[in-house]
């Protein structure tokens, strides 16, 4: 999209994105480039001869990649010639505009989450961390070592136990339309906050039901996409709250599983900044996630935040600010909302947290040959 925008046509010549290219295609420093043509003939050997003809050098988002066109000027409304920075994901930059810095964990949280952290190369060194899905030099913010984690299902855990309740509704419509009456749509639409407001009210030391959430595989500790998810302890007077809830604290355990990851492997987790529909949206699935991290949970006040995170990036590669970190003091929105842990109900997780790892430990070899 920058070479589009920038009227580069000749691939060798363009900028290529460090973050893109280091998080997908195995880019490295130390490789010079590319993973090595032994590797990839491993791999394939179709692939012999491609590296050579293929790009070596990566660039930050805080850098130009060249000029807007008059053309796309003109379609964009904007000033010919000013510059367009090198591209990243959409999470990274998010988290860049969501404020991330060192030691603070960005979760970037709707149907799936996207986990992102920033370390100094001296905290690092030459260690590669075990268990997570990306570790690149300057792919988040210049200068430190991006590191991305995540879960393959999250809020979609819960739209699927939706569904599931809402099977009765469709079969109740008329054969052939996909569309619900009125009164049934009004009450699927309303499932999720009438399974959170009960769920709510369920003390999880009276629930004897535990759940995995594994149910679109697992992308992080140790990514494994065979893996299924799980409900257990389930009896005559279990109702559809306590599952839900269950479904919940599974969600929040894995996103624990992840912090436990990081911390294990010497990477320092003091904070976390959450963004994303169901961060702002779901007040109950929140506490429970604070719950059980046991540490506040900042709540980013822009509904954009990807968008702005690309401002920021935008604004250093066109010299309005000197670095992306001046860029996120004075372009940043701040957080509306902190979620705080509730301490009795966080000492209690702390006890439930061992039971869902042995569960995972149990069940994981059974519900990988599923």
């Amino acid at each position: 999209m920058p070479a589009l925008l920038t009227g580069t046509t000749e691939p060798l010549s363009m900028k290529r994105s460090r973050c893109a290219a280091g998080h997908k295609a195995m880019w490295h420093p130390d490789w010079e480039g590319l993973p090595p043509e032994d590797f990839l003939v491993t791999v394939d050997p179709l692939l012999k001869g491609l590296r050579a003809r293929l790009f070596k050098d990566t660039q930050t988002s805080d850098q130009s990649a060249g000029g807007l066109t008059p053309e796309w000027a003109k379609r964009l409304g904007l000033q010919p010639g000013i510059a367009v920075a090198v591209g990243a994901f959409d999470a990274h930059m998010g988290a860049v505009g969501g404020g991330i810095s060192e030691k603070t964990l960005v979760k970037i949280m709707g149907t799936s989450t996207c986990d992102v952290l920033v370390a100094p190369k001296s905290a690092i060194g030459t260690k590669c961390v075990a268990g997570i899905c990306g570790q690149v030099d300057g792919s988040v913010l210049p200068g430190l070592i991006g590191l991305e984690a995540g879960q393959s299902a999250f809020g979609d855990v819960y739209a699927w136990f939706k569904d599931l309740l809402a099977w009765p509704l469709h079969k109740g419509g008329k054969a052939g339309s996909a569309k619900l009456p009125p009164a049934f749509a009004v009450i699927e639409d309303r499932l999720i906050d009438r399974l959170s407001a009960e769920a709510e009210k369920v003390d999880p030391e009276d629930s004897t039901v535990a759940a995995l959430d594994w149910l679109n595989g697992r992308r992080t500790p140790f990514a494994d996409q065979t893996l299924k998810g799980a409900i257990v302890g389930l009896t005559l007077g279990t109702t559809a709250p306590r599952i839900f809830r269950a479904l919940v604290e599974a969600t929040a355990f894995g996103s624990r599983a992840i912090v436990e990851q990081f911390r294990a492997e010497g990477v320092a987790i003091d904070g976390v900044i959450a963004m994303g529909g169901i961060a702002r949206k779901s007040p109950f699935v929140m506490q429970v996630t604070a719950d059980i991290l046991g540490m506040p949970i900042k709540v980013v006040a822009s509904d954009q935040a990807c968008a702005l995170g690309a401002g920021m990036l935008a604004a250093a590669a066109g010299g309005v600010y000197a670095t992306v970190t001046a860029a996120q003091k004075k372009m940043g929105s701040g957080f509306d909302r902190t979620f705080t842990p509730n301490k009795k109900r966080a000492d209690r997780y702390n006890a439930l947290y061992g039971r869902y790892q042995r569960l995972a430990m149990t069940l994981e070899p059974m519900l990988r040959s599923l």
